[in-house]
């Protein structure tokens, strides 16, 4: 589990090094921790992200004040690597995403003191902010998605941003990652998805039904560096169909959402599509021709 644990941050922090090299200065940071504008603080974060990177800096603060350690709520992948970023170079405090599995996609950021999360890295169950959900169900005849998961959590009166990745178990259910304060109210409150009746109970961790992560290199030479040529050589689809699902939203940069097929990508960028997994760009080679020989890491 330690090893899975490290290697699922890998991206993460590999992407937040190179953010906070670019556009943060200690000072900065740390100021943006007490309270300043995020506006002019935090200018090198994508706007439509700066309110929740603010809001991870404040609880720091408040965590690195009370040598307590404090969690946020379940982030998406983009609000976790901004927030990693900002908090390079702190001294008083530190961070340790978890999601409840090495794997998962949306997790909690665990703020304390180094002496506090330091000997938690290896094994991060033990701060138990995150519990996990058993969903079961039959639905044989009624089979329910992601949204019909999530659409019925929400109607519980829950937010979305109490909740962590959605693991669907095909005919029987799902598992949750949810806040442990929610377990008993889901325990009560959720109680049907589409037109299946459900059970709810707690589960450890250990028995979330994860499939381990296949990883395959792939070396292509291509033309340029454009999102659509690179993402289509990895995920093995013709550019224009990579081209209608960038335009259709189901790609995403460094886990931002992108649009523009003319992107380019470089040495360490991550990209993911919806479906087909993610893939991390582990070099980009100009060869004598002129054109790239670009080295692919692709997990499925």
């Amino acid at each position: 589990m330690c090893l899975l644990a490290h290697k699922s941050l890998h991206s993460f922090a590999s992407v937040s090094h190179r953010y906070y090299r670019r556009h943060c200065l200690c000072s900065t940071l740390t100021s943006a921790g007490k309270g300043s504008g995020t506006d002019t603080v935090l200018t090198w974060v994508d706007p439509d992200n700066r309110r929740d990177v603010a809001r991870v800096l404040e609880i720091a603060e408040r965590a690195a004040q009370r040598w307590d350690v404090v969690w946020t709520d379940f982030l998406p992948p983009p609000i976790v690597a901004d927030s990693m970023a900002a908090l390079t170079g702190r001294t008083d405090v530190v961070c340790l995403p978890w999601g409840g599995y090495a794997q998962a996609e949306r997790c909690r950021l665990a703020l304390g003191r180094e002496e506090l999360i330091e000997p938690l890295r290896a094994d991060p169950q033990q701060l138990d902010g995150v519990a996990a959900l058993q969903v079961k169900g039959n639905f044989m005849f009624d089979p329910a998605k992601h949204p019909d998961f999530l659409g019925a959590i929400i109607g519980t009166g829950v937010v979305r941003e109490k909740i962590g990745d959605i693991l669907i178990q095909g005919e029987s259910g799902a598992q949750i990652l949810v806040d442990p304060e929610l377990v008993e109210h889901f325990e009560m409150s959720l109680v049907q998805v589409r037109t299946v009746p459900v059970e709810v109970h707690r589960i450890p961790l250990s028995e979330l039904s994860v499939r381990p992560p296949r990883q395959e290199e792939i070396s292509s030479v291509e033309a340029s560096l454009r999102l659509d040529a690179i993402a289509s050589a990895g995920f093995r689809v013709s550019r224009t169909k990579m081209g209608d699902l960038i335009k259709a939203g189901d790609v995403r940069l460094n886990w931002r959402s992108v649009s523009k097929t003319s992107v380019e990508v470089k040495a360490g960028d991550v990209i993911s599509c919806s479906g087909k997994g993610r893939l991390e760009v582990r070099a980009a080679e100009m060869t004598r021709k002129e054109k790239y020989l670009v080295t692919l890491l692709r997990y499925v």
